[in-house]
């Protein structure tokens, strides 16, 4: 998203988390190419003394515990950031007069999840059974009510924005299928192991959602009353296996899938998403499906990995794909 926003021009600046050694912000060298500091969101002082300063008038929040399987093993911290940092947050852009929009992403897996296979719809009843997806349970219901406020004694515009499965170059979090296969295939010239290998998932090459999150804010920003979007693919979802077997085809390794018996964590078989809202009152598309996000996905790795690229120079070069191809501009005030 800072390379994004920096590529059209937009003045950024960061807070976040020290980098973790292998995250694309350490593989990209990024440090020190943008106003920044280190912190938790959860350190209500430092997080505003670093608004205050700055004066932003545009907040993406995407600050999180992100891994289903990591709630597991911290099911309280994860609660504490995703909820207690996401009120944090709102409750000090509420009180800074620059702010004028916040955009919170979620996730997919916030809707009350029966396997039945049919694409959830913006209004449809949220529910987690994981510590991940309920801590993003609450973190929606503390969004909804900070627009409540919003309604009844005036402040920023809050939205909420749900996206499908995010895939694409530099990802190397641990239990996430792209990053697995990289490490499996790519590095480690290994097979492959798949847990859920039938399971479905709307995956998506990361761009995609990113520009409808700016074209979301942008919406925001000219008065409309919406507060929520979905983003995903078009077509149809495609299993964890197929996914692998592209990946592993692409490659022309001699790796096989070797599919590990199920665990005991609780994961949705099936994930899909209605994005009709996003179509018609964004005027987003998904511009690349899922085969070609995968490969996307696989010729990022294999240029930084095999080529010599720089991790920076292959994400601004699908950048430029990206907004060359794009049927639509977008703009932030």
């Amino acid at each position: 998203m800072t390379l994004l926003l920096q590529h059209l021009g937009i003045s950024v600046v960061g807070y976040s988390l020290k980098p973790e050694k292998d995250s694309l912000y350490s593989r990209a060298k990024l440090k020190g190419q943008i106003p920044e500091k280190f912190g938790d969101i959860r350190s209500y002082k430092k997080l505003k003394n670093f608004i205050n300063v700055h004066q932003p008038s545009v907040i993406i929040h995407l600050a999180a515990q992100p891994l289903v399987l990591e709630s597991y093993r911290i099911p309280l911290e994860t609660f504490d950031v995703n909820v207690m940092g996401t009120a944090n947050l709102l409750d000090i852009c509420f009180n800074v007069k620059s702010v004028q929009a916040v955009l919170v992403v979620t996730t997919d897996k916030v809707y009350r999840n029966d396997n039945s296979n049919r694409a959830f719809i913006e209004s449809d009843p949220l529910e987690g059974h994981d510590p991940y997806s309920a801590s993003k349970v609450g973190t929606e219901s503390v969004v909804k009510a900070w627009q409540t406020i919003s309604e009844v004694s005036g402040g920023p515009k809050v939205i909420s924005v749900r996206a499908g499965n995010v895939i694409g170059g530099g990802d190397y979090a641990k239990n996430r299928l792209i990053p697995d296969l990289v490490r499996s295939i790519l590095i480690k010239k290994e097979d492959v192991v798949l847990r859920n290998s039938e399971s479905t998932r709307p995956w998506q090459h990361v761009l995609d959602p990113l520009v409808g999150y700016l074209a979301a804010l942008d919406l925001s920003l000219k008065g409309t009353s919406e507060f929520s979007y979905n983003f995903g693919p078009s077509e149809k979802n495609l299993p964890v296996a197929t996914v692998a077997e592209r990946f592993i085809k692409l490659s022309k390794s001699n790796s096989e899938i070797i599919i590990d018996k199920p665990n005991s964590i609780q994961e949705a078989i099936n994930l899909n998403l209605n994005t009709d809202k996003s179509r018609e009152v964004l005027n987003w598309n998904s511009q690349w499906d899922q085969i070609c996000s995968i490969e996307l996905s696989f010729n990022w790795w294999a240029k930084v990995l095999n080529h010599g690229v720089s991790p920076k120079e292959a994400c601004l070069e699908d950048i430029r794909k990206f907004l060359q191809e794009s049927e639509s501009k977008v703009e932030i005030i």
